[in-house]
């Protein structure tokens, strides 16, 4: 069993920076974050494998960055030049698949943090 402590969330204006952070109890071959807003089905934001490879939803890319210390179990997501419809609840996720691609699916991910909240004003 993994566990996934989330931190980092909060209140900025539109074209501020906010960066997450997720420490994981274990090893897991895939993590990423995802987010989900009142009244919509959580999505993908971002998806890291073991070996560096990331994913991104098309909103974000060239504004949000994932990353993770390996020596530390800590995932992170620096997002830039948030904007209004970022405003959502982020979830830090992870698993190991049977293969060995990272789905980037949440149903697919087994392990699942607390959530962060992150508003973003106009």
């Amino acid at each position: 069993q993994v566990q996934l402590v989330e931190s980092g969330g909060g209140s900025v204006q539109a074209g501020g920076s906010l960066r997450l952070s997720c420490a994981a109890s274990g090893y897991t071959h895939c993590m990423g974050w995802f987010r989900q807003a009142p009244g919509k089905e959580r999505e993908l934001v971002s998806i890291i494998r073991s070996d560096g490879r990331t994913s991104y939803q098309d909103s974000v890319k060239g504004r949000f960055t994932i990353s993770k210390d390996n020596a530390k179990d800590t995932l992170y997501l620096q997002m830039n030049s948030l904007k209004p419809e970022d405003t959502a609840m982020y979830y830090c996720a992870a698993y190991n698949p049977l293969l060995y691609e990272c789905s980037t699916g949440a149903h697919d991910y087994g392990y699942w943090g607390q959530g962060t909240q992150v508003t973003v004003s106009s």
